[in-house]
C-alpha cells in the first residue's frame, strides 16, 4: 500500500477546535482504522512469536535508517544536532523495544488471582492481558520519533495495530517514515499517516479502542472531547510547569551544571525541561555567575552546531515576546552567550536566566517550551510549596537535595507527575519507570510495563468448578440451608 499523506481538513489555519471537517479525509481515516480491523479479523491476538518479528522489525527500520532519521528531524527543526537527536530519540526507543522484548513473555502471562474456596471451592481466577485492537497515536513535533516509536513498542509488545499520525510540522519525518517504516511493517499492522494541516481533529474523533495523545493541555482538552464521544478511553501527556528546587544542602555548582544541561537539550523543547529554578534567596547571584561560565563553555555561540533551532517562526516570535514581556515589567534578563542573543534567520535564541519575573507574567503563567530559565529565590521551603501548589500539577518536580528529610517533604507535599531526585528528566529514560502526568499534566501511563497494560486489556476470567457450590446450595426456594450458609459466610 503506497504511503498515506492526508491533505489539509480545511483551507484555513487549523486549530484543535475550530478545523472544518474534510469528507474526503474523514473518509481517508475511518478507511484506515476500518483496514486494520479487518485484517485483525483472522488474528484478533497475535502469538508471541508473532510479537517479537513485530518488534524486531521496528527495531531495524530505526538502525537502517538512523541516518535519515536524524537527517530528517533536522530539516523539520531548521537545525538539530545528530548527537541529540541519537541520544534523546533513537537511544531512548531501541533501548524502549529491548525492554520489551526482553519482559514480553512475563508480561503476557496470565496472571494467578485469589478465589474465595469457601464459595468458589474448586474454581480458580485469571487475568489474562489482551490486545485492544487499533490504537490511535497522535504525535508531537518535538520528539517525534521518541513520541511515536517508544509507544509503538509497547502498542506491538501488547499485540495491537497502530494508526499514527504525524505533526504536521515533522513533514520530513512523516515522509520518511510513511514510505520506508512499510518495508519492514506491514500497514494492515502499523500505518503512519503524513499529516498536512488540520487532520488531528479529526483523527481524534475515530472510533478507535484507545488514543495516545501528547501535546499542550489545551490541545488535549479537544482530544478527550472528541474521544468521548466514542467512549474511547484516553491517555493524555500534556505540558507542564516543572520545577527545580535546590535546598541548601546540595552543591550549588553541581546544581546548576545539571539544570542547565536539560534546559539547553533541544534549546528546552521538552515537556519535561526544567521550566523554573527555585534557589535559596543568598544563592542566586552565584547561580547567575556559574550559568555564564557554564553555558559558554558548552556552546562558545549562537551559532553552535551543538544548538539546536527553535522549530518554527511562530515559537520563536513567541519566546522574543515572553522575554520582552518580562522586561518590559521590571524582570532582569541575562543572555548567556556572548554576541547576539537571537538570530531570525536560523531562529536559534540563546539561554537566558530571567530573575525577579513578576508572578502573572506570561514566564510565569504557561509552560515556556524554550531556553528560558526563570529563577526565583526563596527563604523557606514552604514558600516553594505553596507556590507550586497555587498553579496546576507540574508533568515533574526535580528537588536537589542530599537532605532525606527535605526531599520526602516535597514529595509528600508537591504532586507531579514524575520526580528525578538530584537531577532533572532522566526518570523519563528509565525503561522500567512509569511515564505520565497528574491532573493538568496527564492522564495515564507508558513505558514498560504499565505501557504494555496500558494497551493491553487486563480481563479477567473465572473458571467455575466441575461441581458449583452457588447452583447446589445457593438457589430457590430459599431456605434453612442457604440461612446456615449465609451465616457460616458472615462470621
Amino acid at each position: 500500500m503506497p504511503s498515506i499523506v492526508l491533505p489539509p481538513a480545511s483551507a484555513a489555519a487549523p486549530t484543535a477546535t475550530s478545523a472544518l471537517p474534510s469528507r474526503d479525509t474523514a473518509e481517508a481515516l475511518t478507511a484506515l482504522l476500518e483496514r486494520q480491523r479487518q485484517a485483525r479479523a483472522g488474528q484478533p491476538i497475535p502469538g508471541l512469536a508473532e510479537r517479537r518479528l513485530r518488534l524486531q522489525a521496528l527495531r531495524r527500520f530505526v538502525t537502517v535508517h538512523d541516518a535519515a532519521i536524524c537527517t530528517a528531524i533536522s530539516a523539520d527543526y531548521g537545525h538539530r544536532s545528530t548527537h541529540e537527536t541519537r541520544l534523546t530519540e533513537i537511544v531512548p526507543v531501541l533501548g524502549g523495544i529491548d525492554h520489551t522484548l526482553s519482559h514480553l513473555r512475563r508480561w503476557a502471562a496470565p496472571q494467578r488471582r485469589y478465589v474465595d474456596w469457601l464459595t468458589f471451592p474448586g474454581a480458580h481466577n485469571r487475568v489474562i492481558p489482551q490486545p485492544l485492537g487499533v490504537v490511535g497515536v497522535i504525535v508531537p513535533w518535538n520528539f517525534p520519533l521518541n513520541l511515536s516509536l517508544l509507544p509503538l513498542a509497547a502498542i506491538l509488545g501488547a499485540g495491537n495495530s497502530a494508526l499514527i499520525k504525524m505533526s504536521e510540522h515533522s513533514r520530513h519525518l512523516a515522509q520518511l517514515m510513511s514510505q520506508r517504516l512499510p518495508d519492514f511493517l506491514p500497514t494492515e499492522v502499523v500505518q503512519v499517516i503524513d499529516d498536512s494541516g488540520g487532520v488531528g481533529p479529526l483523527f481524534s474523533q475515530l472510533p478507535l479502542d484507545h488514543l495516545l495523545f501528547t501535546g499542550s493541555a489545551a490541545t488535549g482538552r479537544a482530544v478527550m472531547a472528541s474521544a468521548a464521544a466514542n467512549l474511547c478511553p484516553v491517555t493524555l501527556e500534556l505540558g507542564g510547569r516543572s520545577p527545580a528546587i535546590v535546598g541548601r544542602s546540595f552543591p550549588l555548582r553541581t546544581a546548576a551544571e545539571r539544570i542547565l544541561y536539560v534546559k539547553c537539550l533541544n534549546a528546552g523543547q521538552i515537556c519535561t525541561t526544567v521550566d523554573h529554578a527555585w534557589l535559596p534567596r543568598e544563592s542566586v547571584g552565584s547561580f547567575v555567575d556559574m550559568a555564564r561560565q557554564i553555558v559558554p563553555a558548552r556552546y562558545p555561540q549562537l551559532s553552535s552546531p551543538d544548538y539546536t533551532s527553535i522549530h518554527s517562526d511562530a515559537d520563536f516570535q513567541r519566546l522574543l515576546r515572553t522575554l520582552e514581556d518580562a522586561k518590559a515589567r521590571g524582570a532582569t534578563v541575562i543572555a548567556l552567550l556572548p554576541g547576539p542573543a537571537s538570530d531570525a534567520a536560523t531562529r536559534k535564541l540563546a539561554p537566558h536566566l530571567v530573575l525577579d519575573a513578576p508572578a502573572d507574567c506570561t514566564l510565569m503563567q504557561r509552560e515556556i517550551f524554550g531556553p528560558i530559565l526563570p529563577v526565583c529565590g526563596y527563604q523557606q521551603l514552604s514558600e516553594v510549596v505553596q507556590a507550586v501548589n497555587a498553579g496546576p500539577r507540574p508533568l515533574a518536580t526535580y528537588p536537589f537535595s542530599h537532605d532525606r528529610t527535605e526531599v520526602q517533604h516535597l514529595l509528600d507535599h508537591v504532586m507531579s507527575g514524575g520526580v528525578s531526585v538530584n537531577d532533572a528528566l532522566f526518570h523519563v529514560a528509565q525503561h522500567d519507570l512509569p511515564f505520565g502526568g497528574v491532573g493538568a499534566s496527564g492522564m495515564g501511563h507508558y513505558h514498560g510495563r504499565e505501557g504494555f497494560e496500558t494497551f493491553s486489556k487486563l480481563r479477567p476470567v473465572f473458571y467455575q468448578a466441575r461441581w458449583s457450590a452457588a447452583a447446589a446450595l445457593l438457589t430457590p426456594p430459599y431456605g434453612q440451608l442457604i440461612d446456615r450458609a449465609l451465616k457460616f459466610l458472615m462470621r
